[in-house]
């Protein structure tokens, strides 16, 4: 699927015939991590026209972007599902395959930047029109090879280097060197009305202060624990603030298991934001406390301080950007283990207490008091 934006006015300059196209499909934080690098792009090349290529999933967060002209949607995982259901969904679904990859080749690209650096993207580098692709060399971590795909090979960093940098590190292959970090993500008076509207509707007192607790993750090993997300909720209804609980329409369950033990009156919003909404909503918090997943990367692009609570994975390579944050984790010889399931009951999680949290959230709001 291709969505455009209405021809430039005025295109002037030696880049007004240049097409560039970003390949990042997902996920949430990833694409959030990458959005400095956009910035860097049409900075360098204000009147290029820029496409960028995402999945589904992570697409709200470059719709609309003002430096971007294009985006193309793939459906990966739908396309996948309906080949599985039989004849007529496998014809529908390879329909729209040919449908996308017709929109992918419709342009000559002068500039193609692989950042996602797996398989599943390669395959779209290598269909892909474009004079250079650039994405990083043999070496890099989880690559899949797909530095195979390329025709510009960037030489690989170490993944110790925070996700952000190592995007903009591609960059360099054209000479660009990002020193501003930019998110600019396309958020709307309409989404921040929505978001008003939204709170008024729970009955939410925008006198008080406003936190929002992101409890769920996809790894076991990233979450934290129920129980004490729920007294973290009663202590910060307690101190007079209001508390709204995030996640997606599949974490609704999770998070209402959790405030039904509260005593206070917390709020459930999973399902009830786009990635835009959940944004806008972010901007008029005075904290969030979340786990390390990607409404975590959100609430760091809109500036909103953060409590971040790390387990198995390396604040250094995928923690919240920026000072303003407090980030929580065990200081234990297996941590960071990088793995999904741990053999040790999640120790390095068990470790935080939920009085360090609260003393992490209080930090935060005195100091914006």
């Amino acid at each position: 699927m291709s969505l455009s934006r209405s021809d430039r006015d005025g295109l002037t300059g030696t880049d007004k015939s240049m097409n560039i196209l970003i390949v990042k499909t997902s996920a949430i934080g990833d694409v959030t991590h990458t959005l400095p690098a956009l910035n860097a792009l049409r900075k360098r090349y204000p009147d290029a026209k820029i496409t960028w290529l995402v999945e589904e999933a992570a697409a709200d967060l470059v719709k609309g972007h003002r430096a971007l002209d294009r985006v193309l949607v793939s459906r990966r995982k739908k396309w996948a599902a309906e080949m599985k259901s039989g004849l007529a969904g496998f014809t529908k679904a390879w329909r729209e395959i040919r449908w996308f990859i017709r929109d992918l080749r419709d342009t000559r690209y002068d500039l193609l930047f692989d950042f996602q650096g797996l398989l599943k993207s390669g395959i779209w580098v290598w269909l892909a029109n474009a004079e250079r692709k650039i994405g990083f060399g043999r070496g890099m971590e989880h690559a899949e090879c797909s530095y195979i795909f390329l025709n510009e090979r960037v030489p690989p960093v170490s993944m110790d280097t925070h996700a952000l940098r190592r995007e903009l590190v591609l960059l360099k292959a054209v000479g660009l060197e990002a020193e501003e970090i930019v998110f600019d993500l396309p958020i709307t008076e309409s989404d921040r009305k929505k978001v008003d509207n939204l709170l008024a509707d729970y009955g939410i007192d925008r006198v008080k202060p406003l936190v929002a607790i992101n409890p769920v993750a996809t790894w076991p090993t990233k979450l934290w624990f129920n129980d004490r997300f729920a007294e973290v909720g009663d202590l910060l209804i307690e101190k007079g603030c209001s508390v709204v609980f995030t996640g997606s329409p599949a974490d609704r369950e999770e998070i209402d298991r959790i405030i039904n033990t509260m005593t206070g009156g917390a709020v459930n919003l999973a399902g009830e934001t786009s990635l835009i909404s959940l944004a806008a909503l972010f901007q008029v918090a005075e904290a969030v406390v979340s786990t390390d997943t990607g409404p975590m990367h959100i609430a760091a692009a809109v500036g909103t301080p953060l409590v971040a609570i790390f387990g198995s994975t390396a604040p250094w390579r995928t923690g919240p950007w920026g000072e303003e944050h407090l980030v929580l984790r065990a200081e234990m010889d297996c941590s960071p283990c990088l793995k999904k399931h741990c053999p040790k009951d999640s120790e390095c999680m068990r470790d935080i207490s939920v009085a360090q949290v609260m003393s992490a959230v209080n930090r935060i709001l005195d100091r914006k008091s």
